[in-house]
């Protein structure tokens, strides 16, 4: 190939998946200036010179300076061309060596023709169902088109709706769509009505009616949350913005998640159900882990637990799947965070890596020799690894691009 020819995304003509995500990406590779041909094509078996073992072992990418990606390398390079903010966040520390071991799994388990396929996909990935998972990245990509034209604020709400409903989605198609037993109406309030991500609390089970106490209790933190968003932030703003930021989100924090959430909770129990809550009282927790694995956002913990950490846990590690899933949600952060705002880039990342180093230390004999994941040394020591850094995750550029303006939209600045 010469520079006066296009670069060329080349994939395996024999794997029906490849063949199939060639097709669909190819009027859109096209118009950004590139070609879309089989690797078995002579005049790339011509460029490449590699064995048909190797030439088939991952797409490729071939510009028109000659130069040569493969695999996940392949799809970085795309991204630069095609989606920026998606580039950013395979650059962040630590991203491109899981992108790759991921890519690398997922081609070894295409279901395919050639000697490059030599397994099918187990089912814990359904690799070969575009229709349960797809929806996730169309939507994310979607909003972060779109979303770069709406304000900060606007845009980090249009990012974190848009992937809650694509996971909401994949879990619907996974666990409800061709369950007969489960009538519509349930699916539909499973969708509409549920903001967890497990479904196996539609079949009837007996529960316990919700006590008098626990409507208080949540009613109690919706009003606390509103005093602190519309009292006290206002109250912060003169003395510091920084302040009234963390004031706000921390009211959002209390009236929604802890609030209004646990509402509905009761609610689903009320009616017979028993729904996993979102949150499972995050303050009682004596250890990090516990934090993460039990108590902090349980709709992210079943996804996580059920889709990426027991899957491979036996294939690459519980040390290696453990920090996988805290760089995931790390770079889910900063896509919904640091994204919209436009900068802080990485250090969401930075802080759930560090939180997963932090799980790990403590299963060490040396930790459990300090008593830091239990008792009382447990919860000051959970308490000190996950709110101390805790301006890494919502930092001063999230802060004051896109929190306090939110604030200003809901009146309290």
């Amino acid at each position: 190939m010469n520079e006066s020819q296009k670069s060329c995304v080349c994939y395996d003509a024999d794997c029906p998946v490849c063949v199939r995500w060639a097709e669909r990406c190819r009027a859109l590779l096209q118009t950004r200036g590139f070609a879309v041909l089989p690797l078995q094509s002579p005049e790339i078996r011509e460029v490449l010179q590699v064995p048909d073992g190797v030439l088939l072992a991952e797409m490729r990418v071939i510009t028109n300076g000659g130069q040569v990606f493969g695999g996940a390398d392949a799809l970085v390079y795309l991204s630069n061309r095609l989606c920026k903010p998606l580039f950013w966040l395979s650059c962040l520390p630590g991203t491109k060596p899981l992108l790759r071991s991921a890519y690398r799994f997922i081609a070894h388990h295409r279901s395919c023709a050639t000697g490059a396929c030599r397994t099918t996909p187990r089912k814990s990935f359904h690799v070969e169902n575009p229709a349960d998972w797809l929806p996730i990245p169309i939507l994310v990509v979607a909003a972060v088109a779109v979303g770069r034209q709406f304000p900060p604020w606007l845009y980090m709400w249009t990012l974190a709706f848009t992937l809650f409903a694509g996971c909401k989605w994949f879990c619907f198609r996974r666990d409800l769509a061709k369950v007969q037993t489960i009538s519509l109406g349930k699916k539909l309030a499973f969708l509409f009505g549920w903001v967890g991500m497990n479904a196996g609390f539609l079949k009837p089970k007996r529960t316990e009616a919700p006590r008098t106490i626990e409507w208080i209790f949540a009613a109690l933190k919706i009003a606390l949350g509103a005093i602190l968003l519309w009292v006290f932030t206002p109250r912060a703003i003169a003395i510091n913005p920084l302040l009234a930021g963390w004031n706000g989100m921390t009211g959002v924090v209390l009236l929604l998640h802890f609030g209004l959430f646990q509402m509905l909770w009761l609610g689903w129990r009320a009616a017979g159900f028993n729904p996993e809550p979102l949150m499972r009282a995050p303050l009682l927790s004596r250890s990090v882990g516990e934090f993460w694995g039990n108590r902090w956002n349980t709709a992210f913990n079943a996804l996580a637990a059920r889709f990426l950490f027991h899957p491979l846990r036996r294939r690459i590690g519980i040390p290696l799947v453990t920090m996988l899933v805290f760089l995931v949600s790390g770079l889910v952060h900063d896509l919904i965070l640091s994204v919209p705002a436009r900068g802080g880039y990485g250090l969401p990342t930075l802080y759930f890596l560090l939180q997963g180093a932090v799980v790990l230390f403590e299963r060490t004999a040396f930790a459990r020799k300090l008593q830091l994941n239990r008792g009382f040394r447990g919860r000051l020591f959970t308490i000190g690894v996950v709110a101390g850094p805790a301006f890494w995750l919502f930092h001063p550029v999230f802060i004051q691009n896109a929190m306090l303006p939110f604030l200003r939209r809901l009146g309290a600045i």
